[in-house]
This record gives structure tokens, sequence and C-alpha cells, in this order.
């Protein structure tokens, strides 16, 4: 029987094709999603739909997002011809998107309010010896001020509006993604842009649908 990484290295190549198909066009990002196996991150009974383009449950009424959605966020974070340095993401989940986050920028910091989903993720990341990735259980409407101002922020749940300590952690030129809710049915990906200390650019992309951004841990 082969290793599973060897298994499911076509299913990984396939599914960049997918995403490519959604109108991904950003080439790094889709080398980081062909390299990541993202079925390593969820629950082997799961395997078998980990290469669709589709969210799947990950527990605690959590999901895993769909890896075109992943891949769109990740590729708007991008300026053109400027790599991404250091990068906060909110909301670790199982920590697929850490991980392809993480052949992507220099420095990746992520943050889970949910201890389970904080140590499932440190369980699953563990194996791949991310040097460059850091996860921390916390609050992620706070983000991180310590390790402020960062490239690009990316918020993997949609709140009502965007967090004001987030977009103060954000550097000048620096960009943030994030769903927002815009009515019980309807959620918008949203990117910013840092012009200045007090200016920002909001840019409205595509709609989308994600788990509820709450404060606290649990």
């Amino acid at each position: 029987m082969k290793p599973a990484a060897e298994r499911f290295a076509g299913h990984r190549q396939a599914l960049a094709a997918k995403v490519l198909a959604a109108g991904v066009k950003h080439h790094g990002t889709l080398e980081a999603i062909a390299t990541v196996p993202r079925h390593a991150f969820m629950d082997a009974g799961l395997h078998p739909q980990a290469y669709e383009d589709s969210a799947l449950p990950i527990g605690h009424q959590q999901t895993i997002s769909k890896p075109s959605v992943v891949a769109r966020m990740i590729e708007v974070l991008h300026k053109p011809r400027h790599k991404l340095g250091k990068v906060l993401e909110i909301g670790t989940g199982c920590g697929y998107q850490a991980a392809v986050l993480s052949l992507l920028a220099d420095e990746v910091y992520s943050i889970e309010r949910i201890r389970p989903l904080h140590d499932m993720a440190r369980a699953k990341l563990r194996p791949f010896r991310i040097n460059n990735l850091r996860l921390i259980y916390g609050d992620g409407i706070l983000g991180l001020p310590q390790a402020a101002p960062f490239d690009g922020i990316i918020l993997a749940a949609a709140g009502l509006g965007i967090p004001d300590a987030l977009l103060d952690q954000l550097a000048i030129g620096g960009r943030l993604v994030a769903p927002v809710v815009k009515s019980a049915k309807e959620q918008q990906l949203v990117m910013v842009e840092r012009m200045s200390s007090q200016r920002y650019q909001r840019t409205v992309l595509d709609e989308v649908f994600f788990v509820p951004l709450q404060s606290g841990v649990v």
C-alpha cells in the first residue's frame, strides 16, 4: 500500500486544477494548494472528500473552508511584485490554511479561540515541521499586537465588521482579507488595504459563506 502522501499526490494536482478553474490565477498560491496534503487535516472518514472543492466539518461547529476560497483569499493578500512578509491568520481551525500560507509568507502567526481545535491543529501540523509558523491560543479579535505590524491579515470567520484592533495592526501598504456579514443570509469577501496611518481602501470582492466571528476563548 502506498504511503498516504504518495497516494494523494495526483489528487493534490487535480485540486489545484479545480482552484485554477474557479478563477484563482496566482501561480504561487496554486503551487501551494498542489503541495499541502489537505486530507492530513481532517478525519480519516472524510479523506475520500478531501480533494473536492467543498467545505467540510472539523468539529466544534467549525469547517475547513473550500480550497478555492482559501486560495482566493491568499491570492488577494498578494500585492503585485511583492512577496508576503509577516501574515496573521484569525481562525486556525484544523491548520490547513496556515500550512498553505507558510509556503508563501516569511512568517505566519495563526490564532485559534477554541482550545480543542488549537490542540488538533498543533498535532496535525507537527509532522510537517514548519519553522516559519507560530500557533497561538487566544482571542483573534484582539489580534497579536506584540508581533504587529503585519503585511497581511486573513480572517477565516465572518463578523459584522472588521475589528479595529486588526486594522491598527495592519502595516501601511498591507492587505487584510475578511468575510463580512451583509445580511442574515449574505456575506461578502472584503479586501482592505492600508494606504497611510489613517486611510484605508476597501474593496468588495465575492459572495462567500463562513462561520461567525466570535470573541473570547473556549
